[in-house]
């Protein structure tokens, strides 16, 4: 059993330190460029992702990514990235710079 859970524990916490290197190097571009490429490449879908998964995407915080959801939620799925445009927080700018890693 002390087995089991030293085991539990040690998957924990690498899982902690793949999702926090992630994070960070969707953030900080001064991290390594292999960590980087793995989380630029990964496309977003609009109509399933999570509030963590939006928050991978440039410019999009805790507070855009629950307003994204929320507006999913209320409308309906995503039709066009365009809708975006919709929500508090995306802009032109936004929009312009995570477009290419979003799908619906």
């Amino acid at each position: 059993m002390k087995l089991y859970r030293a085991l539990c524990l040690v998957a924990a916490l690498l899982g902690s330190a793949v999702w926090t290197q992630a994070t960070q190097a969707a953030e900080d571009p001064a991290l390594d460029s292999a960590t980087a490429s793995a989380v630029v490449e990964q496309t977003i879908n609009l109509n399933q992702a999570t509030s963590a998964e939006l928050q991978l995407l440039k410019g999009v915080g805790p507070k855009t990514a629950e307003a994204i959801i929320a507006w999913r939620e209320q409308e309906g799925p995503f039709q066009d990235v365009e809708q975006l445009l919709a929500i508090k927080g995306i802009g032109e700018k936004t929009l312009q710079a995570i477009r290419d890693r979003l799908t619906l």
